[in-house]
């Protein structure tokens, strides 16, 4: 059996309306400190985003979603955030925000291959 590391994970919610709450998944972030591993994964769905507000912005709801798997990327062109190490750029991204990308709280796993886990997560949790 492969050796199991401690991960942590968050969903990304798309909270298209602030005013009214209204929130659904859009994505799913993984971090395991032992392997140094951060990653991103999004998928919008783009009919429940306009049931909530047929005025939303998709393009901008993309784009910030495409941001944060950018951010877990990491390097320059992820701005100053994407030059921090796995764990910071993981806690910058989990930090609270009133925007219409929002983390939700942190939940905590095992796993012997986080990579695997942000594809099992995305399938579970967001689509």
């Amino acid at each position: 059996m492969s050796e199991r590391h401690v991960f942590e994970y968050a969903l990304l919610r798309v909270v298209p309306r602030i005013e009214r709450g209204e929130c659904f998944n859009a994505g799913v972030l993984v971090y395991c400190r032992a392997r140094s591993f951060v990653a991103a994964r999004t998928h919008l769905a783009e009919g429940k985003l306009l049931a909530l507000d047929p005025g939303a912005d998709l393009v901008g709801v993309r784009a910030a979603l495409r941001g944060v798997e950018e951010v877990c990327v990491g390097g320059k062109a992820a701005g100053q955030a994407g030059l921090d190490d796995a764990g910071r750029r993981f806690r910058w991204l989990i930090a609270p925000r009133s925007t219409v990308v929002q983390p939700g709280p942190v939940h905590t796993g095992l796993t012997s291959d986080p990579a695997a886990e942000v594809g099992r997560l995305l399938d579970l949790l967001v689509r």
